[in-house]
Order: structure tokens, then sequence, then C-alpha cells
């Protein structure tokens, strides 16, 4: 589809409409939402992938004797020896099944994952699971002071007790 028309269409348009500039500016004002929706595409669309094909590129070419590898076939295999464009993969102990480069999907690493520290889940403006527990320990924290408060005027109010009585027995 050509674009032409649409920009012939669109400068007719505001030059035949009484604009006292003579018609510019009109089509550039219509294709603003046409240029953001192509910039919204790239950047959540066409730039992640090209990032994605780029580390795969980099995974392939990277390829070595000794990988633990996965094919987009979901062999499981180690590679046992490479060529240019190809890769020996060793799937048994006698078995051995070449693929081309592209075929391996991802490379095994032995390396045990790091566990990051697990963070708390918030809720929409900070009303989760983390705020309900520092809620239900600060309730948790009053009730304890409102049982010593309690605790300490019975002991006051005892106290007083006992001296009224020591001074009715004087």
């Amino acid at each position: 589809m050509s674009f032409i028309p649409f920009f012939l269409q669109a400068a007719a348009g505001t030059a035949g409409a009484g604009n006292p500039t003579g018609g510019a500016g009109g089509g550039f004002g219509m294709m603003i939402p046409l240029l953001l929706i192509v910039l919204i595409m790239y950047f959540f669309m066409i730039r992640p992938q090209n990032k994605k094909q780029k580390e795969t590129e980099k995974m392939i070419a990277a390829l070595k004797k000794g990988d633990k590898v996965v094919t987009i076939g979901g062999i499981h295999g180690v590679i046992s020896s490479t060529k240019e464009n190809t890769v020996i993969v060793k799937v048994d102990d006698g078995a051995k099944i070449e693929f081309n480069r592209s075929a391996i999907a991802t490379v095994i690493s032995d390396k045990p994952a790091v566990e990051a520290p697990k963070e708390e889940k918030k809720g929409f403006f900070g009303f989760g699971k983390k705020a309900k527990k520092e809620e239900t320990a600060a309730n948790e924290t009053k009730a304890d002071e409102t049982a010593e408060n309690a605790q300490t005027e019975e002991a006051q109010a005892e106290s007083a007790v006992e001296s009224a009585e020591e001074k009715k027995d004087e």
C-alpha cells in the first residue's frame, strides 16, 4: 500500500479548507498518531526481538566441545565436536547426532543458580502482604503495650488500696 495518495489527500484537504497558512502542517497533524504507533511498536515489539536474536547468535557462536545443550526438538545432549555450520551432539554412549548450529535452542550451564533474596510482593499502593504483616506486628505491639499499661495501673491501684488500709489501721 502506498502512502502517496494519503499525503496528497491530506495536502489537498487542508489547502482548500481556507487555512491562512496555505495548507502547510495539516497533513503532519494527522500523521502524529501514526508515528506514535510505529514508535510504540518499535520499542515494545521489534527492539526486544532484535536483542533476543543477537543473544541467540552469540550463544550459537560460543558453542564448544563439552557444552550441554537442548535442541529445538527437545533433544538433550553434550557437544562432542563442532564444525563451521554444524555440531555433533552426543545423546547417549554410542549415539551421536549432527545438528545445524541454528537447531540449538539453549546451552545448559552446570553452575547452580544463585538465589536472589526474596522480596515480598507489594500490592497496589503498598497494601500488600508486607504492609499487612507490618500492620499485624504493630497491632501486636500495641496490644502488648496496652496489657503492660493495664498491669501497671492494677499494681498502682492495689498499692493505693493497701496504703489506704494501712492509714485506716493506724
